[in-house]
């Protein structure tokens, strides 16, 4: 009867690994490592979330999906050496910025127009950058 201590550990080891490893596997906000799929992705998603109507049922889920992106983005590229350099990751980095600095200060409000048409110019201009490789 002295094996029951031990078997009771192992299985509580397993369950800590498969709960880990199962956690570990997915990102939250899509992004997978590959720096200009990852932009052009993010790019898109907050294209159609500042788009939005926020009084429409979803807005604060979207939002929280847009922050939740813009925060993985930034932190997975910003200390890359490869990415962390280039024009198009500077010019994102400043478009992501000022939108989760909107919807902090702000929450869920419109967004006024002179912010979206900024959004919009920086967000094709590192897109355009990422397809040149820059």
């Amino acid at each position: 009867m002295k094996l029951k201590p031990y078997l009771s550990r192992l299985l509580a080891l397993v369950l800590v690994v498969v709960v880990g490893l199962v956690g570990c596997s997915a990102s939250p906000g899509g992004i997978t490592g590959n720096y200009s799929e990852d932009t052009v992705n993010v790019i898109e998603n907050l294209l159609s979330a500042i788009e939005l109507n926020p009084e429409s049922a979803d807005a604060q889920d979207i939002q929280t999906q847009a922050r939740t992106q813009i925060n993985e983005y930034i932190a997975r590229y910003r200390r890359e050496t490869k990415s962390g350099t280039l024009r198009s990751f500077t010019t994102m980095q400043t478009a992501l910025n000022a939108l989760a600095s909107y919807y902090t200060s702000y929450g869920v409000r419109p967004i006024p127009d002179k912010l979206k048409n900024r959004l919009k110019v920086e967000f094709n201009q590192a897109k355009l950058a990422v397809e040149r490789g820059n």
